[in-house]
């Protein structure tokens, strides 16, 4: 009884391999079945995301498993053995063990510490028990898996701090105004990370939204979105002195608001602190600003800086995440040692009791007077 997987990933494997090997829909379900149908494999489970395509198997000869499982993954998908034997990776037994360990913790992501891989195991986890595929050894593997994740979150800090350029400029605001419940906010322009860090501002609960874009049919449209409110492009820097957070990001060729504007701003608003993200390249607001009094400008620059920082404290804390799962591995392997133990006490108690009756047989034989009821007492 051995844990073996066969997988690639994004470090393996470019997106277009990865489109053609992955199971979605109702390829997962047709997948599974034949996949627990190989004579190798007695247990079966697939994980299928957009970074990584993994089977995982309970076998009793890895390498004819492993075999195995590549032709089917050949047959399945219509892909030349030649390309799969330049992107899969195979693990068995301590290596598999501690491949889904760390896959679980986030740790053979794209992002450490990124939190949604560990729900796409446990999707994976209970389709595989909905369809009867697994037995006692993923059962164990899996539940240990999930719970070795939830450990390296509680005793690590790996999941903490911004490592996109969206989500950087939301833990700057927080930092700012600490709570963003009673801010409002304006979108300037809509480019992609613009709405990105709108979309995580709104999840952080901002009172109210301003959408301000040259094309005002665009400004409408993405104002319905957030259930704000569309501005006209020329007016936007008077809509600044009733909002506390903005984020450009328009691909004007040239600065959109200068200093001396800004400067009108901040008189009307009478100083009260305002943040400004200038996700624009080239930037759309004069740099000049940050000169001024109580007016917080930062640019993608800025945001890659508190990214790159964030990322090498993620992977400090990924040491110690490292630590923890060398220690569940341990376990994990212990319980699984004991499994070996099991067919022999189960035997032995067999045997014992052969004797034992053996043992009475003959007690009885010995004594032919003795009556049914002696007989049964002993």
């Amino acid at each position: 009884m051995k844990v073996l997987i066969v997988g690639l990933n994004h470090k393996t494997a470019d997106i277009d391999i990865r489109e053609k090997l992955s199971f979605n829909g109702l390829k997962l379900e047709d997948g599974m079945i034949k996949f627990k149908g190989l004579p190798e494999v007695e247990e079966a489970m697939i994980l299928s995301t957009c970074n990584r395509v993994e089977l995982y198997a309970n076998v009793s000869d890895a390498e004819k498993a492993s075999m195995s499982i590549k032709g089917f993954l050949s047959r399945f998908h219509n892909i030349d053995m030649a390309v799969l034997d330049n992107v899969l990776y195979i693990y068995d037994d301590v290596a598999a063990i501690r491949h889904v360990f760390r896959v679980a913790s986030s740790l053979d992501s794209m992002v450490v510490g990124e939190p949604q891989i560990l729900g796409q195991l446990k999707e994976a986890f209970e389709f595989a028990l909905e369809k009867k595929t697994t037995g006692l050894l993923l059962n164990k593997l899996m539940k240990k898996a999930i719970s070795v994740a939830k450990r390296v979150r509680t005793e690590t800090r790996i999941a903490e701090n911004a490592v996109s350029i969206s989500f950087a400029a939301v833990e700057l605001a927080r930092k700012i105004f600490t709570d963003l419940s009673e801010k409002s906010f304006m979108l300037l322009g809509a480019g992609e990370m613009a709405e990105l860090a709108a979309r995580h501002l709104m999840n952080n609960g901002v009172k109210e939204v301003i959408v301000a874009n040259r094309t005002y049919e665009r400004a409408c449209e993405l104002a319905n979105e957030f259930n704000g409110r569309p501005v006209k492009f020329d007016e936007f820097p008077q809509e600044m002195v009733h909002t506390d957070i903005v984020i450009c990001s328009t691909g004007a060729p040239r600065y959109v608001l200068m200093k001396d504007q800004m400067q009108k701003v901040m008189k009307e608003r009478k100083q009260k602190p305002v943040f400004i993200i200038d996700i624009s390249v080239p930037r759309n607001i004069d740099p000049k600003i940050n000169q001024l009094e109580n007016v917080y400008l930062y640019d993608i620059d800025d945001l890659q800086g508190i990214v790159d920082a964030n990322m090498l404290e993620r992977h400090k804390e990924a040491e110690k995440a490292e630590r923890i799962i060398e220690e569940e591995v341990e376990t994990f392997l212990k319980w699984q040692s004991s499994l070996d133990s099991v067919p022999t006490i189960v035997a032995l108690r067999d045997k014992a009791e052969e004797i034992k009756k053996e043992e009475l047989e003959n007690l009885i034989n010995k004594l032919p007077e003795l009556g049914e009821r002696e007989r049964k007492a002993i």
